[in-house]
């Protein structure tokens, strides 16, 4: 479910003190995908609950996405209102809250927007947003490292799938996954680091992208791959308890 555009402003302490947000997911915010795009900034969290492919978009430039689910539009993490899993997406866990351009003395600084339209904020129930003295609540601040993590992240996705691909490191997959002698998948499109590749690299190779920050990325996302056999589990439980 797509929700309109709504009244995005810029936060601050005079103007919203009082705000307050209730976290929760679901359908009406974005939930229910079987992938979420994710940024190389995030992930050491994402490899530890989420497979980790790439997909290549109409300009040729890849995109990396958490797998959540075999079927579309379907979240296998997600029951009711609850995000079963140690860590949630950044593009979703920022929930109602965004991060702007906004022009300083100095210069554009990214910073803090929300959407007032969303039922999740509001004055009456849920957690401050600002301390009584107008500080950042630990949420806020929570929300801020969430943000800056998408902005980081969205500045080095391009370099290090540029380094990625020189190197050969990124090759499409076959994602085949037979559930019983009926229920079978094949995920089309996806592409992971290659660890035959990886492990071929040389010494200047290993060097050059430990040296832009990217290879810990690369060891992260091949590492990834084996939550893929977390997702079939969460199939069957889930088409067992169906069943």
């Amino acid at each position: 479910m797509t929700r309109p555009k709504t009244r995005t402003v810029l936060l601050n302490n005079v103007d919203h003190h009082d705000l307050r947000l209730t976290p929760r997911h679901g359908p009406a915010f974005g939930d229910s995908v079987n992938q979420m795009l994710v940024f190389p900034t995030e992930f050491e969290e994402v490899q530890r609950e989420y497979p980790i492919f790439f997909l290549k978009g109409a300009d040729g430039a890849f995109q990396a996405v958490a797998l959540l689910g075999l079927d579309r539009d379907e979240n296998l993490f997600l029951e009711g209102e609850a995000w079963q899993a140690r860590y949630v997406p950044a593009v979703q866990a920022r929930g109602p809250f965004s991060i702007a351009l906004q022009e300083r003395e100095q210069g554009a600084e990214p910073m803090i927007h929300v959407d007032l339209d969303d039922p999740r904020i509001g004055t009456d129930e849920g957690i401050p947003l600002f301390m009584p003295q107008g500080g950042q609540s630990p949420l806020l601040e929570h929300v801020g490292a969430v943000l800056r993590s998408i902005y980081v992240g969205l500045e080095m996705g391009g370099p290090m799938f540029a380094a990625f691909a020189e190197l050969g490191l990124i090759e499409p997959v076959k994602v085949e996954i037979m559930l019983s002698d009926v229920d079978r998948y094949d995920l089309p499109d996806y592409h992971a680091v290659s660890e035959e590749r990886l492990a071929a690299l040389s010494g200047a190779e290993l060097e050059a992208l430990n040296r832009a920050g990217f290879l810990r990325c690369a060891f992260l996302a091949a590492a990834s791959l084996g939550n893929v056999r977390r997702l079939i589990d969460l199939k069957n439980r889930r088409n067992g308890a169906h069943g």
